[in-house]
């Protein structure tokens, strides 16, 4: 043990090299991925099958890893679905789930693999991050024993989570996300019994992480930023561009604005289901984005990024958005308004037929106004503002606000 005298010299040397370290930028990366699919089945493949599949789409992640290190990126994030896809039952998807513990267990999967069980993809997704001293960011699946003394066991013994990691450049889990809000078709995988709010600290400011679906909530999205505070949210997802999800490079950039934060949204790429769309967003705009609809390649996105947007004279200034909308004049309605279905919802529209002007649209308790001016309008062309406010029913009952 070392004298008290030489505690001070050590603790100051030691916060000394952390402020080294910290810096007021960073270079993110975001890749959308073409995943390889599995061939659709409703019997479980062997694990050895599993594995060889998710190894297929690993290698090509670990090609963009590596051009992203190389390019000087601190951090990459991978999409939701990126490692096996998402065509399963419950008991087609078990083979591809692995056991991941909490991060406070201090674990280096690349180092010392079988601490916790077979777990090849922690170990290979920890080595892609020690061997090219970056943040890996990627969504697998995770598996969690339970029995009868809990009420809510499923049937066959154990849970199974849509999961985010994240490994720093040693290679060490730091944190762990169970997706909260799963979208329809998820149904093999379990809700999480409460909502994470899952949040690290690196060199380069406070991160967060949720998954998909999860932006449209105020668990866990709105929490990590409004209450934790986080500068940089991390976004794995499968985004499909349609109403009234909007599509992914307008919501996404949006919500880093409203929200004042970074954003880096890494997109599946799959076209004939419309996914596509992934950025890296700052409050002031998007840095970089990439939307292609035209083939079905992956695609490596690098930006610089402010490692505090709020404080950055770059970033807007902040808005309280409910003295906003409570202060804007009401506009005059016009006689296009029309009702139409989105996803079973019944939305209120009108029609913008000038070339430029104000609208207010209000359904129930929700108003929009809009401020426009069109570039350019073809004939065959029509744009439509509109409203929905009320309770979704389509994958589960929730009230949403578009």
């Amino acid at each position: 043990m070392l004298p008290s005298q030489a505690l001070l010299p050590a603790v100051v040397f030691t916060l000394t090299a952390l402020q080294a370290l910290a810096s007021d930028t960073f270079i993110a990366a975001v890749y959308e991925h073409a995943v390889i699919l599995p061939d659709p089945t409703e019997e479980p493949v062997s694990p050895n099958d599993a594995l060889a599949l998710m190894n297929k789409n690993m290698d090509i992640l670990e090609g963009a890893i590596k051009e992203a290190a190389q390019k000087g990126a601190h951090i990459i994030v991978t999409p939701e679905d990126g490692i096996y896809g998402w065509q399963f039952t419950r008991e087609s998807i078990y083979p591809y789930l692995e056991d991941i513990p909490d991060p406070v267990v201090n674990w280096i999967p690349c180092t010392d693999p079988s601490r916790f069980g077979p777990a090849p993809v922690q170990e290979r997704l920890s080595c892609m991050a020690r061997n090219n001293s970056i943040y890996v960011v990627a969504n697998i699946g995770d598996k969690k024993p339970c029995d009868s003394s809990d009420p809510k066991c499923p049937s066959d013994g154990h849970y199974q989570y849509n999961t985010d990691v994240v490994f720093d450049p040693q290679g060490k889990l730091v944190a762990r996300y169970h997706k909260y809000n799963l979208f329809t078709g998820e149904s093999q995988f379990n809700y999480p019994k409460e909502p994470e709010a899952v949040t690290f600290e690196t060199p380069f400011g406070k991160f967060g992480i949720f998954t998909c679906f999860d932006i449209l909530f105020y668990e866990p999205a709105v929490v990590l930023v409004s209450k934790m505070q986080v500068d940089t949210v991390l976004f794995p997802t499968a985004w499909m561009n349609v109403l009234p999800f909007l599509t992914a490079v307008e919501f996404h950039s949006a919500w880093a604005m409203g929200m004042r934060v970074n954003v880096l949204a890494a997109n599946t790429h799959n076209t004939s289901m419309e996914m596509t769309g992934s950025g890296i967003y700052a409050p002031a705009g998007a840095r970089t984005y990439s939307y292609n609809m035209k083939t079905e390649d992956g695609h490596l996105l690098i930006a610089e990024l402010d490692a505090h947007p709020r404080l950055s004279p770059a970033s807007p200034p902040a808005v309280s958005w409910n003295s906003y909308a409570l202060n804007v004049g009401r506009f005059s309605q016009n006689d296009h308004e029309f009702t139409g279905i989105i996803f079973e919802d019944p939305f209120t529209f009108t029609e913008l037929t000038k070339p430029g002007g104000n609208l207010t649209l209000c359904q129930k308790d929700l108003c929009c106004h809009l401020s426009y001016k069109m570039a350019e309008k073809r004939d065959d062309e029509v744009y439509v503002l509109g409203a929905f406010d009320g309770l979704h029913v389509v994958e589960g009952q929730y009230y949403l606000q578009v």
